[in-house]
């Protein structure tokens, strides 16, 4: 049921407005011994769920007795990222979610199911793995927190992605990641209903009910004053307040472009994007929109890795971001890709499918890293004087010589399409 829904294209919550629909909602729920909450990590530090895991600590007190940042598979939280992201909150209750050794299995979503829904792209089971914690740790309360904002992956974040990927397994994580690259990224994008969430959905149907979730969903968007606004905030136990926060995402996130974009600059803020398993987002999250033989330039000073998995970077340093057909023909040919299917996705969903080109301007990676992979280099300092962050605006800009380009400041708050690309 949902227990609170509100949000509009152009209002957005206070901080003291925020708080006071949250505790009204936490006390709708009635009181709790024992609180696992879980935000998504550093890397979705725009959604505001840091700030809402800190009103739940206030809230609860000694009762919240843990934080499980939905990592997935990326790096655990250093004790800066915490405290910026998290305020007040005690360091001591954050634990470590470690996807290849704290998991459980729920139950397995059946082949026959998985073949169905996916159109015969895949025919495997799928199981749902979840963190240990959520199981045996006596919670008589779970609250899942995060945005929901158009994805690669499942098409549109949050909701069980949260607990089922964010606290996922490998085998979990690397065959739900797989279906939606076979799928057909562009077919997901943006869309709350699509094959991997109705996977998810199964799961949750089926094998969760005996955990006591409550999500916590934020539609967060960029004011015209250029600030962060939360615009809408949906809580609820099931599928409903998910799908709510879904639609109002797709107006207050999603770009629709004119014409396609022959020159499109991406700013990857460089506290939150070190790998191009996160930085990809410039290429996700644009490729809609860009144009047949477009350019996609991607500023990226603190890039320092691909893979924030030390196995999955070794495993795109050795492979390569190909096309689609190339990287199936990998998979097929390679066990270590097959073991590690999400990686084989990744490989997929960092392709242009040499329909434009790619070019990266990383501050600590060399140009034949770079290359090595298949994106063409250019050297950060000189993109920087040339494309400005500081002094482009997010859109359209046009250079002093003449040139048009459109600029966004920071890819995992959005989705840019242009209408032949986008098909609703």
């Amino acid at each position: 049921m949902i227990y609170f829904a509100q949000g509009t294209e152009t209002g957005h919550f206070s901080k003291e407005e925020l708080k006071k629909a949250f505790y009204a909602t936490l006390d709708k729920l009635g009181k709790r011994k024992k609180v696992l909450a879980i935000p998504p990590d550093f890397t979705r530090f725009h959604s505001q769920a840091g700030l809402l895991t800190e009103m739940a600590w206030e809230y609860y007190g000694d009762a919240l007795t843990d934080i499980l940042p939905a990592l997935g598979t990326h790096a655990p939280m250093s004790a800066g990222e915490i405290a910026k992201m998290f305020g007040k909150t005690p360091p001591t209750l954050f634990r470590e979610h470690k996807w290849r050794t704290d998991i459980v299995t729920l139950g397995e979503v059946p082949a026959e199911y998985v073949k169905e829904v996916s159109e015969g792209k895949v025919d495997y089971p799928w199981p749902a793995q979840v963190n240990k914690m959520l199981v045996e740790g006596g919670y008589d309360l779970i609250l899942s927190i995060g945005q929901v904002v158009p994805h690669e992956v499942i098409g549109m974040a949050n909701f069980n992605k949260n607990i089922f990927v964010g606290t996922g397994g490998v085998e979990g994580i690397n065959k739900s990641h797989f279906l939606g690259a076979a799928y057909g990224m562009e077919r997901i994008m943006g869309r709350a209903s699509n094959p991997v969430r109705k996977v998810l959905n199964y799961a949750s149907d089926h094998f969760a009910q005996v955990l006591p979730i409550v999500y916590v969903h934020t539609v967060v968007g960029k004011g015209e004053d250029g600030q962060l606004k939360i615009r809408g905030l949906f809580i609820g136990d099931d599928a409903e307040g998910f799908e709510q926060a879904a639609a109002l995402s797709l107006k207050v996130n999603f770009t629709m472009v004119e014409k396609p974009l022959k020159k499109v600059v991406v700013f990857l803020d460089p506290e939150e994007f070190k790998s191009t398993w996160l930085g990809n987002k410039s290429i996700y999250r644009t490729r809609m929109a860009i144009a047949d033989d477009g350019e996609l330039i991607v500023l990226a000073p603190g890039l320092k890795e691909f893979g924030e998995d030390k196995q999955i970077d070794k495993l795109i340093r050795k492979y390569g971001y190909r096309t689609t057909p190339e990287v199936l023909q990998f998979t097929r040919e390679n066990e270590d890709l097959r073991k590690n299917l999400s990686a084989a996705a990744h490989l997929i969903h960092g392709s242009s499918e040499n329909r434009f080109t790619i070019t990266y301007c990383p501050g600590n990676l060399t140009r034949e890293e770079i290359e090595s992979v298949n994106f063409g280099y250019a050297e950060l300092g000189e993109m920087l004087k040339k494309y400005d962050p500081d002094k482009l605006k997010d859109g359209i800009n046009i250079m002093p010589d003449g040139e048009e380009v459109f600029f966004i400041s920071n890819p995992a708050l959005g989705l840019w399409a242009s209408s032949d690309r986008f098909k609703e």
